[in-house]
């Protein structure tokens, strides 16, 4: 993903001259080609990275899109201050790109890691916010995002699925269950591959989205209008319950439940350990997944 999205900007920059990259080192050998052939438009300002979502700010200000990555704690937690004055109060756009996912750089400890962030910026309107499973999608969504001026983020993984799926607004149905199916899971990103195989012997449908924000609501009320029942799982690869107020704000009109998995609230994990054992240790594998769901819905 990482790589995919690197070639997609650094042709963005050929292309269309409102475009500028801003970094805090990280990637920063990457542009070098694109520093050279545009002084001005790729700007590393070490590692400062409240300066860098301001520099961001200020590039927006001016008519520039800027496409701002680090790994997601220094892009989202870390300027959280300025991602919220500096781009959401001043009410401009920009395009910021993360990597490391929630646990991907477990190697380098808690400081590289950022569960959170989806859920950080679900405190603040009108973010864009995409999820995507296949360096495919990473595409995509930028040739979504970049010709545009909203406020969107990116959320690479190092976890791809084996195909590529629309990147648009609206869920996208794998497995369609019976009239009497047991209720709707929604896997988001990354996650769609385990939760085909936790789910391949239960009644339910198996809808995906890349697109977490906006959440396609209507879609969800459709498929659960469908389904035998009106219980939801939701299986995210960042905080546990990040989707939960958009299901309930979706399922309002009737009664539901509904049960999400992702990264644990509860325990913090001290030992390093690779991302696989991460997964494990918070339920995210495909056996993980798969006794939660048969749990939730074999009530």
């Amino acid at each position: 993903m990482r790589e995919t999205f690197a070639a997609t900007v650094n042709r963005a920059l050929d292309r269309d001259p409102r475009t500028a990259v801003v970094l805090a080192v990280i990637s920063g050998g990457m542009f070098r080609s694109s520093a050279r052939k545009h002084p001005g438009r790729v700007i590393d300002l070490g590692i400062r990275e409240q300066a860098m979502i301001g520099v961001a700010g200020g590039l927006a200000l001016t008519g520039m899109r800027p496409i701002v990555h680090s790994y997601a704690p220094f892009l989202v937690e870390r300027p959280f201050e300025q991602v919220k004055l500096d781009l959401g109060h001043q009410d401009v756009g920009a395009v910021l790109v993360s990597l490391g996912g929630s646990y991907d750089a477990s190697e380098e400890g808690r400081t590289h890691q950022s569960p959170g962030d989806v859920a950080l910026l679900d405190t603040l309107p009108g973010w864009t916010v995409r999820v995507p499973g296949h360096p495919d999608e990473v595409r995509d969504a930028l040739e979504l995002d970049i010709p545009g001026d909203h406020r969107a983020y990116l959320r690479l993984s190092g976890t791809s699925n084996r195909a590529p799926l629309p990147v648009g607004p609206r869920l996208h149905v794998l497995r369609t269950g019976s009239p009497r199916s047991a209720g709707v899971v929604v896997a988001v990103g990354p996650m769609l591959d385990r939760v085909l195989e936790a789910t391949a012997d239960l009644d339910v449908t198996v809808a995906y989205t890349s697109t977490v924000r906006p959440f396609d609501r209507e879609g969800l009320s459709a498929l659960v209008g469908a389904a035998g029942n009106a219980d939801v799982l939701v299986v995210e690869p960042y905080l546990r319950g990040t989707s939960a107020h958009e299901v309930s704000e979706a399922l309002s009109d009737r009664r539901h439940r509904q049960l999400g998995l992702g990264v644990t609230r509860d325990t913090e994990l001290r030992a390093y350990g690779t991302p696989a054992e991460h997964a494990r240790a918070h339920g995210l594998d495909a056996e993980g997944i798969a006794k939660s769901a048969r749990d939730f819905f074999l009530v």
